[in-house]
């Protein structure tokens, strides 16, 4: 934290601009070493971009648009210069590297956000809610991380705490009046307060399946024997040609996997092997990958070619049955099987699939509305804890076991409530968390 640290903000790679960003208690004095502009950069008005040039030693490294702010006032809470110059790889790293040499050190992944939290500029809920935005693939994801950017979710968890220290204050005034005991009403009361607190433990809880999905995508394996038009249906749902597609069974040997935009929902589509007796050695690894796929899948997609007799149907919540190859006709066989019946060929029944996979993935259409909220696999860890704290509390409670039993298992509740925003942090937790970012975040 005595550090100033230094790193490239913008993604590896060539372009128009690049950004450095450095922070610290001597961020501007060492950006003052290598920027000469019309006044030193101590001297700089805040907030403003100012011309100028920066050298490493006596040699021009290029022209750029250099900005100060001055703490509290920055996304860390620090004093921080950015430096935005031409975005090719050399100069960049050049600038960089002139950083660091006149005593800045490298940003570690997620360094700055972690300062930011740190300095209480953001609580963990919007930490993590950065790396959501950075990397959100759809409308709804890209919505529902801003407004837990915006602290929506932190404003859920800090008002779910009051009610908690409330509750564990009213407990901790019998154990210090311990002739008093907690009569029926005032019992009443508590069993009241918790249960609320309990219902709201379980309403964030319940968004745990949203926050998986619009972090991580639906795993939705097409599946199939060969030549039933799984390749097709890829290419046609992703709107060009990614897989090949030839009337020869067993074109596709292994896995492609592609992420499309259905309804505001990230749909993680892997097209697999067709599935039937080979005696090739290369399509029955291909086979047994897709055997790998399925077995890790949200959602499979089973195809049938509907101008043939019906095969054996997967059932159950995961699984949905699509009859492709409709413009053939469809084989009598198949008249009392629920599916989505499509043609590749001519592009009909796509809609109706999208609906489909879109029913079975949110229980319906996924509005901003339904998903706005939607809790992480850590958040959801701290919180199930609490719900067993929680339980264990009531059960104390109702049980006319002493004060002492319920307030332990409370502060219990509290404090792994209190971890979702940070408030019962460790440095194991902000190393977990923080490791995931991107250097220069």
């Amino acid at each position: 934290m005595n550090d100033t640290i230094a790193a490239i903000s913008t993604p590896f790679g060539e372009g128009a601009i690049a950004l450095l960003r450095l922070s610290g208690s001597r961020a501007a004095e060492i950006a003052g070493v290598i920027f000469l502009g019309r006044r030193p950069v101590a001297d700089l008005s805040p907030r403003v971009q100012h011309y100028g040039a920066v050298f490493d030693g006596g040699r021009k490294l290029d022209d750029v648009l250099l900005t100060v702010f001055r703490a509290p006032h920055s996304y860390t809470g620090e004093d921080v210069v950015e430096i935005a110059c031409h975005g090719g790889v050399l100069v960049t790293r050049r600038i960089l590297e002139a950083l660091l040499q006149n005593g800045a050190r490298s940003a570690e992944p997620g360094e700055f956000t972690q300062r930011a939290y740190l300095h209480h500029k953001m609580d963990l809920t919007q930490a993590e809610a950065v790396m959501d935005l950075i990397s959100a693939q759809t409308d709804l994801a890209l919505r529902a991380a801003s407004e837990q950017l915006e602290g929506r979710l932190g404003e859920r968890i800090r008002a779910l705490r009051e009610s908690l220290i409330e509750l564990l204050a009213h407990v901790e005034a019998y154990i210090d009046f311990p002739d008093e005991d907690i009569d029926p009403a005032t019992g009443e009361a508590l069993l009241a307060k918790l249960d609320a607190a309990r219902a709201e433990i379980e309403t964030l809880l319940a968004t745990a399946d949203r926050g998986k999905v619009l972090r991580e995508g639906v795993r939705t394996v097409i599946y199939g024997a060969p030549n039933v038009g799984k390749s097709s249906l890829l290419n046609l749902l992703l709107g060009h040609e990614r897989a090949i597609v030839s009337a020869r069974p067993g074109t596709t040997r292994d896995v492609i996997e592609e992420t499309i935009n259905l309804r505001g929902l990230p749909i993680r589509l892997i097209d697999t092997a067709g599935v039937r007796e080979s005696e090739d050695e290369i399509e029955r690894e291909g086979m047994k990958r897709t055997q790998q796929e399925l077995a890790r899948a949200d959602l499979a997609l089973h195809i049938f070619d509907a101008s043939q007799p019906p095969a054996a149907v997967a059932n159950g919540a995961a699984a949905l049955t699509v009859l492709n190859k409709t413009d053939l006709g469809e084989h009598p066989g198949w008249g009392a099987v629920e599916a989505v019946r499509i043609s590749c060929l001519q592009g009909q029944g796509i809609e109706a699939l999208a609906e489909a996979i879109v029913a079975r993935v949110a229980g319906g259409v996924a509005t901003h509305r339904d998903w706005s909220l939607a809790i992480n696999a850590r958040h959801a860890d701290c919180l199930r804890r609490a719900r067993t704290f929680a339980e264990a509390s009531r059960g104390a409670l109702t049980s006319g076991l002493s004060p002492e039993f319920v307030a332990e298992e409370l502060r219990a509740t509290l404090d792994a409530v209190g971890e979702v925003v940070g408030k019962a942090d460790s440095e194991e937790i902000l190393g977990k968390i923080f490791s995931t970012f991107c250097i220069g975040k």
